[in-house]
């Protein structure tokens, strides 16, 4: 494997809670060999993370430091970074048309519920985004745990869609 870190992408519809929450998480869990970015398939206009899933990375102590919701677009760029693994976080985005990825990186679909959706105070909508983060970074321990062997770009695709099943 070389010497630099996997550059993993997280998609979802808006990108303002679950590919937020697995972008914080992964760069905060990296070891140096992972780089998260996230994106989503159709931000709204003026789009911000939501505040439930920057509260829950702050209590987690997890930075939240560059955290923007941005299209997936941006990553489809000549000038963009080019990603070796591109993983949904959510249903919506993993049944859409994806644009083309310089470099045809490894692909996998980590499905979550989205917590912005769970209904009651404050309090229990806290705690889905709490009980999301924690779900997400089950699998990024695994994940960031990989052998170099399993993260050589042949083996990264079939060891991402292993984790789904985690």
């Amino acid at each position: 494997m070389s010497e630099r870190p996997l550059n993993v992408l997280f998609l979802c519809t808006h990108n303002s809670a679950r590919s937020i929450l697995a972008e914080a998480a992964l760069n905060h869990m990296a070891k140096g060999r992972f780089k998260a970015f996230s994106a989503g398939s159709s931000p709204r206009e003026n789009q911000q993370p939501n505040p439930l899933a920057l509260k829950v990375l702050h209590n987690a102590e997890i930075s939240t430091e560059g955290l923007r919701s941005k299209s997936w677009d941006e990553f489809a760029a000549a000038d963009a970074p080019l990603m070796d693994l591109v993983i949904t976080v959510c249903d919506n985005a993993a049944g859409e048309v994806c644009p083309y990825w310089p470099g045809q990186p490894a692909t996998a679909h980590w499905g979550y519920p989205d917590p912005s959706e769970v209904s009651g105070d404050e309090t229990q909508k806290l705690e889905a985004f709490r009980q999301t983060l924690l779900a997400i970074r089950r699998r990024l321990d695994l994940l960031t745990n990989l052998s170099p062997e399993k993260l050589e770009r042949a083996m990264v695709q079939q060891a991402a869609r292993d984790l789904s099943r985690s």
